[in-house]
């Protein structure tokens, strides 16, 4: 495994990623012909996880008791052993519609002979968690929010505003979203309840659910089937989902980041994807609530950002490459993105990273390509310091987790695009 390593070392430079011309400015270049696909084929319905196949797993996510922020959902939920009508009456005011509104560029001409900026409008759900004395929170998946241009929420009252991404965790598919409660209507904060956790560890398999959602991108709308299966792990286009708890409930594109409810009306998951294909149907899937509540409370301490304007947006210097999963596995190397070559900026400190690291989080957060980093990037200002995990390869030819501060600073030199 070492040798492989080395060699991968040796190698890089020349035979996978070819010339620097052919590198990519982070926060510089438009986005990728894979990634524009990936827009259009989502854009329809739901910023989708697509899966490709699932086994048993045994292993369970350890959880932690997340804050609950508002008594007076308490009374809103049903009684035990509740109607599925009265679970969904006392439910609906805690899910919400998401509009995902996400900025590519297309490239070439269409046979309408359009190119340039285009945009794409994808849907899914989220359900109201809490609040802080500033801002409503949702949880909703990564997946929904990523390569987010804008995003809009609706609520049970038909009202809609604007939301901000407050946290995000790839590696679970789950995020926060933060909408300011000074721009909420009285009517909207009259209408609309918080979610109540209810103990996914407790739940059987064959015990009657509940699935609320914006199925379709049609507005919200309710199924219900039974718990088939406990801890599945799933592989979708983004990864692999782990633990999860597999019904038969209907989830359909769209009820991404939708609630999947017990008969007490209680939280027991939120709804990730769905399998699908020509002989199999009925098989969806949700996160647990327990691990749910341990990542909601760690991504509501974040703090909520908005895009930055294109003068103050920070840069970290680099000129890299994605490490796919193809590549990964061809170079027995981490996937990240690769850096080929530091360059400098007005204000940037990058002396802490290396050539030929791999970039895996920034900001504590997880990133697979320079598409990821460079939406992450339009949040994050000149002058900032900023937390970057790496993967080094040692003397040893092993790659070995460091994490580093990097100085953000100003490419005055090449104005950057998105």
């Amino acid at each position: 495994m070492n040798r492989g390593r080395k060699f991968a070392g040796l190698v890089l430079s020349a035979m996978l990623f070819g010339t620097v011309a052919g590198g990519t400015m982070v926060g510089v270049n438009a986005l990728s012909d894979q990634y524009r696909s990936g827009v259009l084929a989502q854009a329809s319905n739901d910023a989708g996880a697509t899966v490709f196949g699932e086994n048993a797993s045994k292993n369970d996510s350890q959880g932690s008791s997340a804050q609950q922020l508002n008594a007076s959902s308490a009374n809103k939920t049903a009684e035990t052993s509740g109607s599925v009508s009265e679970i969904a009456k006392n439910a609906m005011p805690e899910v919400v519609s998401i509009t995902n509104t996400i900025r590519y560029q297309q490239y070439g001409y269409t046979i309408f002979g359009q190119s340039g900026e285009q945009e794409a409008a994808a849907s899914g759900s989220g359900v109201i968690i809490g609040k802080n004395d500033t801002e409503l929170l949702i949880v909703t998946n990564n997946h929904v929010v990523e390569d987010s241009t804008a995003l809009s929420v609706q609520f049970v009252d038909g009202k809609s505003y604007d939301a901000e991404i407050k946290g995000t965790d790839r590696d679970v598919d789950l995020a926060v979203i933060a909408i300011p409660l000074s721009s909420l209507s009285k009517e909207t904060l009259n209408s609309i309840s918080f979610a109540k956790y209810g103990d996914s560890d407790s739940v059987n398999v064959g015990d009657q659910v509940v699935a609320i959602g914006n199925a379709l991108g049609y507005g919200q709308s309710v199924t219900t089937g039974i718990i088939s299966a406990k801890n599945r792990d799933i592989s979708t286009e983004g990864g692999t989902e782990s633990g999860l708890l597999q019904t038969d409930a209907a989830i359909n594109p769209g009820n991404s980041g939708g609630a999947l409810l017990n008969m007490n009306g209680e939280l027991i998951g939120i709804n990730v994807a769905k399998y699908s294909d020509t002989t199999v149907e009925g098989m969806g899937y949700s996160i647990p609530s327990k691990k749910v509540k341990e990542i909601v409370e760690g991504l509501s301490q974040k703090t909520t950002r908005s895009k930055v304007s294109q003068d103050e947006k920070g840069y970290i210097g680099i000129q890299g490459k994605t490490v796919d999963s193809s590549i990964a596995e061809a170079y027995n190397m981490p996937k990240g993105i690769y850096i080929y070559k530091l360059l400098t900026g007005e204000g940037t400190d990058n002396s802490a990273l290396q050539e030929k690291d791999i970039i895996t989080k920034f900001d504590g957060q997880s990133v697979d390509s320079l598409e990821e980093l460079s939406g992450l990037l339009s949040r994050y200002k000149a002058g900032e310091k900023v937390e970057v995990t790496v993967q080094r390869l040692s003397g040893k030819g092993e790659y070995q987790e460091k994490t580093v501060t990097v100085t953000l600073g100003k490419n005055s030199q090449n104005p950057m695009k998105g």
